[in-house]
């Protein structure tokens, strides 16, 4: 069946953008953008390491990752590869040859809304991958699928380019359009936050964190 590729590629915003969200903890980010976006239900299964990339997306059949196998024919450095699987948890979608064709092709990590497979390949190592569940089941080749298109993920949209952030407690996306403001916004916060947690240390700690 047929993959219906929008485009080959997606813009990359300005490279001290994506490193300034390097050192950015999801939560925090989530909070300056009024806790609404952000991908439900997924965890991560690499060994450790920060995601930060730009959203090269993929909309699968359930089930199936034809679609996948051709955008990792595209993506390159500083993509992200976005999978919108429909949240089907009966058949893997990437396994181990998958994730090493990904960094053989320099992209940034996996975000997957379904599920994946040779879980302890990604365990051992640090290239990010975000995904729904683990199962033994492989998956069909047949297709349909679309490439770069706004795909769901977890509740949450995410069109191609938007700067993905992955970390610990999950993973959050947004436009590249008013990202440095949102840096300054949460640079701004985790400033705050660790005077607060200094405070705390100091015993000079009055409640300020409540009212924030």
């Amino acid at each position: 069946m047929t993959i219906t590729i929008a485009a080959n590629g997606v813009p990359k915003p300005p490279a001290e953008i994506i490193e300034g969200f390097r050192g950015a903890p999801t939560s925090v980010i989530s909070d300056n953008l009024a806790r609404l976006p952000g991908a439900v239900g997924l965890k991560p299964y690499h060994r450790g390491g920060k995601l930060v990339g730009t959203a090269f997306t993929v909309r699968t059949r359930p089930g199936d990752n034809l679609a996948i196998h051709r955008a990792l024919d595209l993506v390159g450095p500083g993509d992200v590869i976005v999978v919108d699987g429909g949240g089907d948890e009966t058949r893997a979608l990437v396994g181990e040859i998958m994730k090493n064709i990904a960094q053989w092709r320099k992209a940034e990590g996996y975000v997957i809304d379904g599920a994946i497979r040779d879980v302890a390949s990604f365990a051992a190592d640090d290239f990010p991958c975000y995904a729904r569940a683990v199962i033994h089941r492989g998956p069909y080749k047949n297709g349909p699928g679309e490439i770069n298109v706004p795909v769901s993920i977890g509740g949450s949209v995410i069109s191609p380019g938007d700067i993905i952030v992955g970390d610990e407690d999950g993973v959050v996306s947004f436009p590249a359009a008013g990202a440095a403001a949102l840096l300054e916004a949460v640079r701004t916060q985790v400033a705050r936050e660790e005077e607060t947690l200094k405070a705390i240390r100091e015993g000079r700690y009055q409640g300020s964190y409540g009212k924030s």
